[in-house]
């Protein structure tokens, strides 16, 4: 696998993608945010919080948020390891992408 660590400032709004081939388990270290994901028919919201982990299997697509005043930190784990640029495509979001 491949490990990243992930910063998002307070307010920020990522672009919302989706993986190819690879599947993510993340761990919210610090901050607060909430993260929009869809697979197939399923569709939810989760409160992002400090010591929360969830998972992304392949093709779910994603987008996550800051809220609050302080920034959102989390690490993802992907399996199998990162491939290449091409790996995440751009989907249409829940919210308007920041950065």
């Amino acid at each position: 696998g491949s490990m990243a660590h992930f910063t998002l400032a307070p307010g920020a709004v990522a672009k919302a993608v989706a993986h190819r081939t690879i599947e993510e388990v993340w761990f919210v270290v610090s901050g607060r945010g909430r993260m929009w994901r869809r697979l197939g028919s399923q569709e939810e919201v989760v409160e992002l919080r400090a010591g929360l982990s969830l998972t992304l299997p392949a093709g779910t697509q994603f987008q996550f948020r800051a809220d609050g005043d302080q920034p959102l930190c989390a690490v993802g784990v992907a399996m199998p390891p990162w491939p290449g640029d091409d790996e995440a495509y751009p989907v249409e979001g829940r919210w308007q992408a920041t950065v």
